[in-house]
């Protein structure tokens, strides 16, 4: 019997994997503990196996596609086997596959009706040689892409495995590769613009395809509430007058957008019926909401937009003050701004900052380099210091988790790297148990890993207690936010010699460490941050109890 393979979940994070790579193709022989394909998520990729044997009947997806936990990537089974009813059951990626069983059911149950209805599963018939190509869902925080280039034209024939386009994510620029074969009918969106997760981006099908009308039903499907007034008005007979009355005088009966398009709109105060669609049919698409633009509706002796046209004329005002460039921002940046803004702004921050005299430390750090596999940094003696210091603390070494303060027998550290465009926080487990040289082998592998996109899951879940580093910069001091789920992260500056006084009042020379601890008061109180300051401070001014 034919059984589903579906996309399982690989880590607590996870939402939605990409097939990076598939090792079988349909027809091969599937044997348990097989690899069937690479699944890639926002930070790694790793093998899938295969858990039943039999034929491979079906694939779902094609490399480079994203797919939902839980949704339907493969369909293994006897040969010859029919699976067509498992995918009807319980498909979600097949939406042109099941909306002509919708519409065949509703004559059946109302034979007053056929003659309206007839021409729907007519157009669907045709509809089967064009398919509709979405926006994936290429990491577990992704919210929308940005089209960063076409690889394709319209009319250029396409084979699956082709790269269709490149697609900019919130933790990289990926490849969008087709599949599905045939020729590139319809692209929705030009370069540069972000589509959200599940928009429309092409059509891919046979010459000729009626892709105006597949688009018509995809987008019908998105309005239910609507759908029964369009199916019978839009029809054949009333096709091209339907397209002449979706322009100005729809202002008065339903129209036609996007639901995206209608929630922008509504957002940004935006008369629909002001705005003319550049869609199929003359539908409001989402660019057509971002490019309308009040201001040249002022030549029109209409008196509501007239009201409108001032409040445009002030941005040209500003043009003369100087030159400027709009960035478009990174699809990870958008992420780093909505989660360090949800900490910010959800944990009550504290901050404590103390000095660390470092002398001892830097005298120490040529002789453990002299006999370490691996060079040793300050930051390797932060770290296991903060290990330490936590096994003595543990409620800094806790979490806040709404009901309950989820409080860790393990210590692992995360640590911030810097790539470009944004931040990664590889974790080094139980720091406490390490020496110094394996801290310092991970966490330069860490950081190559992280640079290269190459991290598996276990190298950046599960840290209880963060530490970020800019001494390497020159930075004094900084305060540092909360990295969730953690309830404090350690900010560390740079080593600067200073100035210091003895009893008899003769300087000496002294180098200083200065670090601040970032609490969220929920978990930890301030009599509990400072006890964790003077540990790590006695344990860096006295670097040799960390090696006995």
């Amino acid at each position: 019997m034919a059984e589903v393979i579906r996309m399982p979940k690989m880590s607590d994070t996870m939402e939605e994997g990409v097939i990076a790579e598939w090792h079988k193709k349909v027809g091969d022989e599937i044997k348990s503990g097989d690899i069937l394909a690479e699944v890639e998520t926002d930070k790694a990729t790793m093998d899938m196996e295969a858990y039943q044997e039999g034929t491979l009947l079906y694939i779902g997806v094609e490399k480079g596609d994203a797919v939902p936990v839980d949704g339907i990537m493969a369909i293994v089974g006897n040969p010859g086997e029919d699976y067509k009813s498992l995918l009807e059951n319980g498909s979600n990626d097949a939406p042109a596959a099941e909306a002509p069983v919708v519409e065949e059911a509703a004559p059946a149950k109302e034979p007053a009706k056929p003659a309206a209805k007839a021409p729907k599963p007519a157009a669907s018939t045709e509809k089967i040689n064009a398919t509709v190509i979405r926006m994936p869902k290429m990491s577990d925080t992704m919210e929308e892409g940005v089209l960063v280039s076409w690889q394709k034209k319209i009319g250029d024939k396409v084979a699956s495995g082709d790269i269709l386009a490149e697609v900019e994510t919130d933790k990289a620029t990926m490849e969008l590769e087709a599949y599905e074969e045939g020729t590139l009918l319809f692209t929705g969106i030009e370069e540069g613009e972000s589509v959200p997760v599940n928009g429309i981006i092409a059509v891919i099908g046979e010459e000729g395809a009626n892709f105006k009308a597949l688009i018509d039903r995809e987008n019908g499907e998105e309005t239910s509430d609507d759908e029964p007034a369009e199916i019978e008005t839009v029809t054949p007979e009333t096709e091209a007058k339907s397209q002449e009355t979706v322009h100005a005088e729809d202002s008065g009966d339903r129209i036609k957008a996007s639901p995206l398009a209608r929630r922008l709109a509504e957002e940004k105060g935006i008369d629909l019926s002001s705005v003319e669609g550049s869609g199929d049919n003359g539908r409001i698409v989402k660019r057509d909401v971002d490019e309308f633009k009040p201001a040249a509706k002022a030549a029109s002796p209409a008196p509501e937009p007239a009201k409108t046209a001032p409040a445009p004329a002030k941005a040209p005002e500003a043009a003369p003050a100087g030159n400027y460039e709009d960035l478009p921002v990174s699809q990870m940046r958008k992420t780093i701004a909505r989660r360090l803004s949800d900490s910010l702004f959800t944990a009550p921050h504290f901050y404590l900052t103390m000095e660390i005299n470092m002398d001892k430390a830097m005298a120490l750090r040529p002789t453990l380099n002299a006999v370490s596999p691996a060079k040793i940094s300050f930051n390797d003696m932060v770290i296991k210091a903060c290990a330490l210091a936590l096994r003595q603390h543990p409620a800094v070494n806790s979490a806040w988790l709404g009901d309950k303060i989820r409080r860790y027998d393990y210590v692992n550290i995360g640590v911030a790297v810097a790539v470009e465009d944004g931040l990664l926080v590889p974790v080094v487990r139980d720091a406490d148990k390490k020496t110094l040289s394996v801290i310092s082998g991970e966490v330069k592998e860490y950081a190559g890993k992280a640079k290269d996109k190459k991290l598996q899951p276990k190298d950046w879940e599960g840290n209880t207690f963060s530490i970020s580093n800019l001494g390497m910069f020159g930075i004094d001091e900084f305060t540092a936010i909360i990295n969730p789920p953690d309830a404090c992260i350690l900010a560390v500056g740079t080593i600067k010699q200073v100035a210091a006084f003895k009893e008899d009042g003769s300087v000496y020379p002294v180098n200083i460490m200065k670090v601040t601890l970032s609490c969220d008061h929920r978990v930890v109180d301030g009599a509990t941050g400072s006890s964790f300051l003077q540990t790590v401070k006695k344990l860096l001014e006295e670097p040799m109890s960390m090696l006995v």
